[in-house]
C-alpha cells in the first residue's frame, strides 16, 4: 500500500447539510483525517516517526454532489516535495467517478523544537 492510502466511508446523517448532500466542510475534515491516518500507517518506516505534519495550504474542487447512504472511496498520496512543502493529493470517488479533488501543502515539523524539517525528495521511496 505505502504511497497510496485508501479507505471507504458510507455517508451518514452527520455528513449531510441542509441541502441534503455532503457538507463541503465535511470533505475538508476528511482530507485532514485521511492524511493523518496515512502518516500513522507509514511513519514507522521513516527516520522521524514522532514528528508532525502541519497544513499550510488547501485547495479543493467539488465536481459532483454526494448523498445520504452513498459509498465514498477516498484515496490519498504524497507528491514530490517542493522545497520545504510536501504536496498531498486527496481524491473522493463515488460510483467510480471523481466527485471531489483536493491538493494540500504541508510542512514537516520537529515535535521537540517546533522547527520545520526539510525532507529529501527520496523520502517517498521508503513508502
Amino acid at each position: 500500500m505505502g504511497l497510496i492510502y485508501e479507505k471507504q466511508i458510507v455517508v451518514t446523517d452527520e455528513h449531510i447539510d441542509r441541502n441534503n448532500h455532503v457538507n463541503n466542510v465535511q470533505y475538508v475534515k476528511w482530507v485532514e483525517e485521511i492524511a493523518g491516518e496515512h502518516w500513522d500507517f507509514v511513519k514507522h518506516k521513516t527516520n522521524n516517526p514522532e514528528d508532525i505534519w502541519m497544513l499550510l495550504d488547501h485547495h479543493i474542487q467539488y465536481k459532483k454532489q454526494v448523498y445520504l447512504g452513498e459509498l465514498l472511496t477516498i484515496k490519498t498520496f504524497p507528491k514530490t516535495p517542493e522545497g520545504i512543502r510536501q504536496p498531498r493529493k486527496v481524491e473522493f470517488y463515488c460510483n467510480d467517478q471523481l466527485v471531489v479533488d483536493s491538493l494540500t501543502l504541508w510542512v514537516f515539523i520537529d515535535k521537540e523544537t517546533q522547527r520545520i524539517i526539510r525532507l529529501e525528495n527520496s523520502w517517498l521511496d521508503i513508502l
